[in-house]
């Protein structure tokens, strides 16, 4: 990403292929919380580089924002999991068993486990970031007509 702002805030742009928002809040040089609202807080700014990938992105240029600081604050267990979706490439999509087998401590076999990694999806502060999009039978955190819509971007 190109050099992070210094201060936290609240960034947000309209996006007509989404046909809502993208906003996100920044701590520091972390990325702290993504949604896509129908309105935003006037008090969000639009100017962020990461605005202009994420159009890109959804205009189609591939990016797998492996380089985007997210700072997760979730416990241990649902952090494992999302880092592990995190590792999914783009253009690919792997189940909610893959993601448990990606997991260290996670059995696809354990239905306690499997529950785990759909809970985690479904807590997941940052989706498109860490994109869950790509767990083709677990929920998302990002509105059912957002995921499909990034499951087409990618041609999934």
């Amino acid at each position: 990403m190109a050099t992070p702002t210094e201060d936290a805030g609240i960034y947000a742009s309209e996006s007509t292929y989404l046909d809502r928002f993208v906003q996100f809040g920044e701590a520091g040089d972390r990325i702290i919380s993504m949604s896509f609202p129908q309105q935003v807080d006037a008090e969000g700014s639009d100017d962020h580089p990461l605005l202009d990938r994420i159009e890109g992105y959804l205009s189609g240029t591939e990016d797998n924002f492996e380089d985007v600081t997210v700072g997760l604050t979730l416990p241990t267990d649902q952090r494992n999991v999302l880092e592990a979706v995190g590792e999914i490439p783009y253009g690919e999509d792997g189940s909610v068993e893959q993601v448990a087998m990606m997991t260290a401590g996670l059995s696809s076999s354990d239905q306690d486990d499997l529950t785990s990694v759909r809970e985690a999806l479904a807590a997941n502060p940052v989706p498109l970031l860490i994109p869950d999009h790509r767990v083709r039978d677990g929920p998302s955190a990002a509105p059912p007509p957002v995921e499909q819509k990034l499951r087409s971007v990618e041609g999934l």
